[in-house]
């Protein structure tokens, strides 16, 4: 039995993860870890890691199928820090949407920025089941058209 090794791929992912976030995801040099998580049929989420953030801080926006979330913090913190390892700088993450992917909402809890997203396909573009009838003595009849379930 054969066994196959994915960690040499791993890290080319994460570097060009990290070098696609330093071109088109960040400013600063800070852009938040985040998770994109399935919440069934046609619903999900994206979390965003930002501690210390408020409400008055953040700024979301979607347009022309892209999901931006910026943060811009107020004040800068006058304590006096022996290490600082909580980010708190000014950052812009960009997320690509799908086809009639729609934000439904977003909240703010324990640091963590939840953008709730579902997909929406207009009803004329959902697949229908299309009945075959049989030839009848009565030609004028046509075809029923079902809507799929």
């Amino acid at each position: 039995m054969s066994t196959v090794r994915f960690d040499p791929f791993f890290r080319t992912v994460r570097d060009l993860d990290r070098m696609t976030d330093e071109l088109l995801g960040s400013r600063g040099g800070f852009a938040p870890e985040y998770d994109i998580e399935d919440q069934g049929e046609d619903r999900f989420a994206v979390a965003l890691a930002l501690p210390g953030y408020d409400l008055d801080e953040l700024e979301i926006t979607a347009k022309d199928r892209q999901l931006v979330v910026k943060g811009e913090p107020k004040a800068a913190s006058r304590a006096n820090y022996i290490r600082r390892g909580i980010a708190r700088a000014s950052f812009q993450r960009s997320f690509t949407l799908g086809d009639h992917i729609e934000v439904a909402g977003a909240t703010l809890d324990k640091g963590i920025l939840r953008v709730e997203l579902e997909r929406r396909v207009p009803e004329a573009m959902k697949p229908r089941t299309i009945a075959i009838a049989a030839p009848a003595a009565d030609q004028s009849a046509a075809p029923a058209v079902e809507q799929a379930a």
